[in-house]
């Protein structure tokens, strides 16, 4: 794992971007749209100064080309724009919807209204992981989430957001396509041996430390961009040997998960970053507490607007996969972000408007 790494800077987004490119003034940052016009090395004793691409040195080359490769495909989607997914909590406490979806019937309704706005991905969770929560066991997360999953999974593509193995390997017989853990399969040891075995796709997050009830009492980075995805480059890599194909893994730079404010700005605005890692990156910023600080907001439901703008700049930065509560409302600001960059007309079918 190298000590220093090159930060793609200098962002430019559709027509600009293209016509950049076709000037031999940007290169595509992970496959596209956005571009990159310069670049940085960061890390130990690093020099900050950033350099247009046609100045970078020769030994920085293969870093540079890294950061122009992106993921083609996820868990059986094409990676051709941004994919929803939406969080579905069949628990009595998490943040923002806790208790809402712990009757099976309402969180099987809710999932499928989601399915209605758009939504790609069903991301369904039976543990709470906000900080501080209590860890659940795998039974009683098995019995909130199976009887979801088996119903939504007849409709759509089903993440299952657990630590546990035993749920994982019981979700995906009732018909889960992806593994999400925020932990990136340190949690349980059997973890990784259910994931290797099954062939689904494989969501790595980023946490300080392995445990909620913990990760945000002793926060401490040099830089919070570097350390996510040195952290992430290594998870990768332990999961590549032991026997995870890199095709099936994507990653999630976990904000919330052990940072503050300061850290989660940081995160978004530098998420560039991953591209160089070569996989899809899952964004997850939706309704939490930095939406709150930013805006003045403190009731979790009323953080719409906030969790749209991070979900566009996120998309904005590269993300590939967007884990929101609210579907619609992102959807229809990814289409009129596209439409503005692409400076065509997509129109949505809809029931005609009055003036």
């Amino acid at each position: 794992m190298p000590d220093t790494w090159v930060e793609p800077i200098g962002l430019l987004r559709g027509r600009d971007a293209a016509a950049a490119i076709a000037a031999d003034l940007a290169l595509p940052l992970g496959g596209g749209p956005a571009a990159f016009t310069m670049v940085r090395l960061i890390g130990p004793g690093a020099p900050q100064a950033p350099l247009p691409l046609a100045d970078v040195p020769e030994e920085w080359q293969a870093q540079v080309i890294a950061l122009t490769r992106g993921a083609v495909s996820f868990a059986g989607f094409e990676l051709t724009r941004p994919l929803v997914m939406g969080v579905l909590n069949a628990t009595p406490d998490s943040f923002s919807d806790g208790g809402r979806h712990l009757d099976p019937r309402a969180a099987i309704a809710a999932g499928h209204a989601m399915l209605e706005a758009g939504a790609d991905i069903l991301d369904i969770g039976g543990e709470s992981t906000r900080p501080g929560a209590e860890p659940v066991g795998a039974e009683e997360e098995a019995e909130r989430v199976l009887p979801v999953i088996r119903e939504l999974a007849k409709a759509a593509t089903v993440s299952v957001d657990t630590r546990n193995a035993r749920t994982m390997r019981l979700a995906l017989e009732a018909g889960a396509e992806i593994i999400n853990d925020v932990s990136a399969l340190r949690h349980d040891p059997d973890a990784v041996r259910v994931a290797a075995w099954s062939e689904c796709g494989v969501i790595l997050m980023h946490m300080l430390g392995d445990d909620p009830r913990t990760m945000q009492q002793d926060i401490r980075y040099d830089d919070v961009a570097l350390e996510v995805a040195q952290f992430l480059a290594e998870r990768v890599e332990w999961a590549e040997a032991n026997g995870i194909a890199r095709s099936r893994i994507a990653l999630d730079p976990g904000i919330g998960f052990g940072k503050r404010l300061k850290q989660n700005l940081e995160v978004t605005q530098r998420l560039p970053l991953l591209a160089g890692l070569g996989r899809p990156v899952v964004f997850g910023g939706s309704r939490k507490r930095w939406i709150g600080e930013l805006s003045g907001v403190e009731a979790a439901e009323r953080r719409v607007a906030g969790s749209v703008g991070a979900a566009v700049a996120a998309a904005q930065r590269g993300a590939s996969i967007l884990r929101v509560h609210d579907v619609a409302e992102t959807i229809q600001a990814l289409a009129v972000l596209g439409a503005a960059e692409a400076g065509a007309v997509q129109p949505v079918d809809a029931e005609p408007a009055e003036e």
